[in-house]
């Protein structure tokens, strides 16, 4: 009998606390916007350490799928993109105001739920956020995963 991939394994856990259509659209806007945001904050202290992150990431995704670790490398790359855009005075206090926004916005997200984030019980999750958004977009476009 052949074992479950670990992105299935991991996908599946995460979607049991994202059920609500109303929390899964909250997290569909919310999740991407903090993974800007927070390459915002890592921008401002230095380009490098943002595409680090990214790096570091991308490392962790191709492990897991490597198309997914190509959407993650796509969207990263317009990301910092935007990053290199923006006026760099502007990008540290929208980054943290946005940031707390979007986070607000899971929290009630789970609220409406009624269960907790997936990351308080493993940290992995928060990476596994943005390929539960992107893996709707996979299944919507017919890409496999």
């Amino acid at each position: 009998m052949n074992q479950p991939r670990t992105i299935d394994v991991l996908l599946d856990q995460y979607s049991d606390s994202h059920r609500n259509p109303t929390n899964e659209l909250i997290h569909f806007v919310c999740v991407p916007v903090i993974v800007f945001t927070l390459l915002g904050i890592l921008w401002s202290i230095h380009a490098v350490l943002a595409v680090a992150a990214v790096v570091a990431a991308l490392v962790y995704y191709f492990r897991l799928s490597p198309p997914f670790a190509f959407g993650m490398l796509l969207m990263s790359a317009v990301m910092l993109a935007l990053l290199a855009l923006m006026p760099a005075g502007t990008v540290l206090p929208l980054s943290i105001a946005i940031f707390v926004v979007a986070w607000v916005g899971q929290f009630i997200g789970h609220k409406i739920e009624g269960k907790k984030p997936s990351f308080f019980d493993d940290l992995r999750f928060l990476l596994i956020g943005p390929l539960f958004v992107l893996g709707f977009l996979y299944r919507r476009f017919h890409v496999a995963y």
